[in-house]
């Protein structure tokens, strides 16, 4: 029987089973709640009926609220409502599970009074991703079922367990034969009801929670072991208040307080931050003209040239994909040290227990070392890798353009060269594509993939379909210099550099930008990378503060001092060599050294940053602001939970960020000078995700 247009009640050998068909992935939207709601009436006033199955079509059980319902007046019945007809049924129900149960999806599950799932199935309460609580009870049903320290671990991290953990774990209590659910639950549920089984609700179970009173520690231990991650997030910190309350309150009280602590992070900043970088992220994926007739051109096989840290790093994402690799050096010496190097790295897994031995043997096995770039001519996709010299990279795509096969894939990994120019030295500079990966490259999760003007749309949509194949976060960007990240990271650099020559010590400009949210500061990240990165020796000037470090031996934490002195644990302090030659070099230009404050350095850093992703967004390099955002947060440490250097300017208020901007050109000159983006948006009463 029709319940209405999502869903069906029918009664089946004396079980009701009462199925959700809502596509995408039943998502509990007003029609999904109230469909439940009737059916269950139905169900439980049918004599007939002994038990109770709550099942999905499709792709998978309910994933979780429907996100669009967010901010908007609520439609009866609410989520808590319906969650409280089922669990106060008078009648056993059974969840039955597959696909995922995810937030409201295994809140629900959980005022069942049994769960079961397929094998495949996967749960998850991943609210915190989103900078929230599990808003329907799962911070107070959770805990009871699996304990409060498996609980605190899954709702803070977000973290989704396969069917068999679930077991293990309790939450559920059986499983079901792969593509025999619905049977087996109907099954299951039959035997509850000649059982006579109890109507296990559990918000009544206290087991769990008593083995946690006997722990005293088990809060603060959890929040000191987590400081780090959690460092600058609130929702982990809602959370853990939330699952203490537990073993403090009544289940109601704790329900009240869930919702309490719940809309206190509904309304906050970082919340609505989150959310805008889950979407955006998806959003990144869609090339406002690159439609789905577009071909995607397939890839088989792969050539890297350059066996380096880039190189090496390269190679890796394809062979975890499966995908065969070609890796061509200049040397023997080099290619056997990149091989070690990537070697190294699978092992290092391996020893971690991330991998099996005999993955790291199969891809290493995906690896065909060689000498000579002729190779590389059956490669679907060749990427080079080579040093960062405009002339270096020409010369290595006149000989590709030789060897390569007929429509093979031409990408670059320059992160600041005019791929344009790289091109030309092609017949073909319509295959030729920009493929930056971010350093470590296996392990880091963005790649900005830069089209240039003559980039042929196939060549755009297979490095977007690429991207997540290799398990990255692919955004596509327009080809100038730096494209969207170093260009922006460029403005911040020379802030940074100015602030310290006015009187800011590296020191103090790492702290305000730590104390923001990046995970470290500018200067320490230089010295981590190595200053000498992009710096000769040949033609090395004195013209800057990092040429004269440089010059003196300090290439940073690998030759023991940069902008800090470091010990052999690479702890870093705060070096007065380093003060010395910023000193020295701001008395040589004529600089009058002052005390300058946390804000004067996040104003000076941060505006500087937007107005510079204003122009990108003005001369079309980006798309979206929100492209800008996923590039910061995912390739540079922006802090998620601030949303992206657009995302926190739009929080700031675009006629803010125009006064701003204002003032401080009027102290600091023409870097400051506002993007005629950004007068035209403030004019208009726009924002930049209006843009």
């Amino acid at each position: 029987m029709q319940v209405n247009d999502v869903t069906k009640l029918e009664i089946e050998g004396g079980i009701g089973v009462i199925t959700v068909n809502s596509p995408p992935v039943n998502a509990f939207s007003a029609p999904v709640r109230q469909g439940v709601a009737s059916a269950l009436e139905q169900a439980l006033a049918n004599e007939a009926v002994k038990a109770i199955v709550l099942i999905c079509e499709g792709r998978t059980f309910f994933a979780g609220a429907d996100i669009s319902e967010f901010g908007k007046p609520v439609i009866e019945p609410s989520l808590r409502d319906m969650q409280a007809m089922i669990e106060a049924a008078s009648k056993p129900v059974v969840a039955a599970i597959h696909g995922t149960a995810l937030g409201g999806g295994l809140e629900t599950a959980l005022v069942c009074h049994y769960r079961m799932a397929v094998p495949s199935a996967r749960l998850g309460l991943p609210e915190v991703n989103l900078g929230l609580l599990p808003g329907a009870g799962g911070t107070q049903r959770l805990p009871r079922v699996v304990g409060v320290e498996k609980a605190l671990e899954l709702m803070t991290s977000g973290r989704q367990i396969n069917a068999k953990e679930g077991l293990a774990t309790g939450l559920l209590d059986e499983l079901a034969d792969e593509g025999a659910l619905r049977k087996d639950a109907v099954a299951f549920a039959q035997r509850i009801a000649a059982e006579g089984k109890p109507l296990v609700k559990v918000r009544d179970r206290s087991e769990k929670l008593d083995e946690a009173r006997a722990n005293s520690s088990v809060f603060a231990d959890f929040r000191k072991a987590n400081a780090r991650k959690f460092r600058g997030f609130k929702a982990p910190e809602n959370i853990i208040r939330s699952v203490e309350n537990t073993l403090s309150l009544p289940f109601d009280e704790g329900m009240v307080q869930e919702r309490a602590l719940f809309n206190e992070l509904m309304a906050d900043s970082q919340s609505a931050a989150l959310r805008h970088v889950f979407f955006a992220e998806r959003t990144a994926a869609k090339v406002p003209d690159i439609g789905k007739d577009v071909d995607i051109l397939p890839i088989e096989k792969v050539a890297v040239i350059g066996a380096g840290t880039m190189g090496g790093g390269i190679a890796m994402n394809f062979a975890n994909a499966g995908i065969p690799v070609v890796l061509v050096e200049t040397t023997q010496e080099a290619l056997e040290r990149g091989l070690k190097v990537i070697r190294k790295n699978y092992e290092t897994t391996a020893s971690k227990g991330k991998m099996k031995l005999e993955d790291v043997e199969r891809r290493m096995a995906l690896l065909q070392p060689s000498l000579t770039m002729a190779d590389v001519a059956d490669a679907d996709l060749v990427i080079e890798a080579v040093f960062e010299n405009l002339d270096v990279k020409r010369e290595v795509f006149a000989k590709l353009d030789a060897v390569a096969k007929p429509g093979a894939i031409l990408a670059t990994n320059t992160s600041y060269l005019d791929i344009d120019d790289i091109a030309a030295a092609t017949a073909c500079p319509e295959s030729v594509i920009g493929l930056h990966f971010f350093s470590p490259a296996n392990v880091m999760k963005l790649l900005e993939i830069v089209r240039t003007k003559d980039t042929a749309k196939p060549i755009v949509a297979t490095a977007g379909k690429l991207a997540k194949t290799i398990g990255k976060i692919g955004v596509t960007v327009g080809n100038g210099f730096g494209f969207v990240g170093n260009r922006i990271l460029a403005a911040r650099n020379a802030q940074s550099d100015q602030l310290v020559l006015e009187g800011a010590t590296p020191e103090q400009v790492d702290k305000a930008l730590y104390d923001f949210g990046f995970p470290m500061g500018h200067f320490q990240m230089r010295d981590l990378v190595g200053l000498d990165v992009g710096w000769n020796r040949e033609t090395t000037s004195s013209a800057n503060v990092r040429e004269i470090l440089n010059e003196m031996g300090r290439h940073g934490q690998k030759t023991g001092g940069g902008y800090y002195d470091y010990d052999e644990k690479r702890r870093h302090t705060p070096s007065p060599v380093a003060l010395k030659v910023i000193e020295d070099f701001a008395a040589k230009q004529g600089i009058a050294r002052r005390e300058i404050g946390e804000q004067e350095i996040l104003d000076r850093i941060l505006y500087a940053m937007v107005n510079e992703g204003a122009k990108i967004l003005e001369e079309g390099i980006a798309a979206r602001a929100s492209d800008i955002d996923i590039v910061w947060v995912t390739g540079y440490g922006f802090p998620k939970y601030r949303g992206g250097p657009m995302f926190w300017a739009d929080l700031q208020g675009v006629p803010q960020v125009l006064q701003k901007l204002k003032t401080l050109e009027q102290a600091h000159g023409d870097a400051f000078t506002p993007s005629p983006l950004i007068e035209r948006l403030a004019a208009e009463g726009k924002s930049f995700g209006e843009a």
